[in-house]
C-alpha cells in the first residue's frame, strides 16, 4: 500500500510504521521531526498538526491508499486533517481507545456499550476519553464508511511510554524483595502494540471498516504471569512479595492502577480486562506469546534506554514512595 501515517515516531506509531516497512508498505509520515529520526526507507514529511495551513503545505498534492492516525488529545486536529485527506485516501485508520465508553464499564463489554459525548471541532485535551470519542466522530464525518476506529485495550510492548512494563522490569532488575499487588490470579487484557499495528495494516489493505475492540483475549493471563515471567526472561534475582490491596492502600502505595486493577480510592473496576474482542478476532487480529512480548520490551529498553516520561501525565519515578515500599516489606517480613 502506499500509507500515510500521522505521528509515527512514537510507541504505536513506531510500531505502525515499522510493520508497514516489513510489509513492503510505500511510507510517508507526518509530525514535526523533533522526537526521531524518521525510519531509513520512509518519505518524512514535516507539519504542526496544530496547524492546517502547516499540514496543507506538507501534504502537497499527495495521495495514499491509507491513513493511520494515532491522534489523542484536540479532536478539531483530527478534523482539520481527515477534511484535508478525505479526497486523497481510500481508508482511514483511527487508533482510538476502550477509554471512550461510558464510565462504570460493563464486564464483558463489546463494541456497543454506552460511549462519552464527544466533540469533533472541541480544543479540549485534558479529557482523554472525550478527546478519543471526539477525534472518532471526526473520522467519521470525514471518511464515513471508509473508516476504521481501533478501540484499544492496554498496549504492552516496545516502545511503551506510558511506563507500565519498562517501570516493572526497572523495579526488579534491582533485585532483592519487591512488592506486588495482589492477588496473582488477577486476569489481565493487553496487547502486543506490534500485534495491533499487523491488524490494523491488514485491515486497510483489506478494506476493512467499522469499529472494533482491539485488545488480547480475557483470561489469557493473569498478574502473576506477567511478572513471573518478566523474571524469567531477565533472570532477576528479585522476589516478588504479594500484598493485598487494603494494605497497600493503607500505606499509600497505588500498586495496581497501572494497570487498571483499582481506582485511587481503593476499589477495584469492572469491565477493565474481560472485554469481548470476537468481532477483531474474526476480522483476524491475533496475539503474540506473552514472553516474546516481555523480552523484546527488555531488549528495547536494553539498546535504547529508559523512553522520556510523557508530557500528558506523572513521570513513572513518582509513582511510587520507596520508603512506604520498604517499610511495609518490614512489616511484612515479620
Amino acid at each position: 500500500m502506499k500509507l500515510l501515517v500521522l505521528g509515527g515516531t512514537h510507541h504505536v506509531g513506531r510500531a505502525i510504521v515499522e510493520t508497514a516497512l516489513e510489509r513492503g508498505d510505500e511510507v510517508s509520515t507526518l509530525n514535526r521531526g523533533l522526537s526521531r529520526a524518521p525510519a531509513p526507507g520512509v518519505r518524512p514529511l514535516l507539519a504542526d498538526r496544530t496547524d492546517p495551513e502547516s499540514v496543507r503545505r506538507a501534504l502537497g498534492d499527495g495521495q495514499w491508499d491509507a491513513v493511520v492516525d494515532t491522534w489523542a488529545w484536540a479532536p478539531r486536529v483530527v478534523r482539520d486533517s481527515t477534511r484535508l485527506l478525505s479526497g486523497r485516501a481510500g481508508h482511514y485508520g483511527y487508533v482510538s481507545s476502550r477509554g471512550v465508553h461510558r464510565w462504570p464499564w460493563p464486564a464483558g463489554a463489546d463494541e456497543r456499550a454506552p460511549l462519552v459525548d464527544g466533540d469533533p471541532g472541541s480544543e479540549d485535551e485534558a479529557d482523554y476519553a472525550a478527546a478519543k470519542r471526539g477525534g472518532e466522530l471526526a473520522v467519521l464525518e470525514s471518511f464515513g464508511e471508509r473508516a476504521l476506529l481501533a478501540r484499544a485495550g492496554m498496549i504492552l510492548g516496545p516502545y511503551e511510554d506510558v511506563g507500565r512494563i519498562p517501570w516493572w522490569l526497572r523495579r526488579l532488575e534491582k533485585g532483592g524483595r519487591v512488592l506486588a499487588p495482589a492477588p496473582a490470579e488477577t486476569p489481565l487484557q493487553y496487547i502486543d502494540v506490534r500485534d495491533l499495528a499487523i491488524w490494523i495494516l491488514q485491515a486497510a489493505e483489506r478494506g476493512l471498516t467499522g469499529t472494533f475492540t482491539t485488545t488480547g483475549p480475557p483470561g489469557a493471563i493473569t498478574l502473576g504471569d506477567l511478572l513471573t515471567t518478566m523474571l524469567e526472561v531477565t533472570g532477576f534475582d528479585t522476589e516478588l512479595v504479594w500484598a493485598p490491596p487494603e494494605l497497600l492502600l493503607r500505606h499509600g502505595l497505588p500498586l495496581g492502577m497501572e494497570f487498571g486493577l483499582r481506582l485511587p480510592d481503593g476499589s477495584a473496576p469492572s469491565g477493565m480486562h474481560d472485554a469481548d474482542v470476537s468481532a477483531a478476532v474474526a476480522e483476524g487480529l491475533t496475539t503474540r506469546p506473552l514472553r516474546e512480548t516481555l523480552a523484546d520490551t527488555w531488549a528495547w529498553l536494553r539498546a535504547e534506554g529508559d523512553p522520556a516520561p510523557r508530557a500528558d501525565a506523572p513521570s513513572p519515578d513518582t509513582w511510587l514512595d520507596a520508603a512506604a515500599e520498604q517499610r511495609l516489606l518490614d512489616q511484612l517480613s515479620h
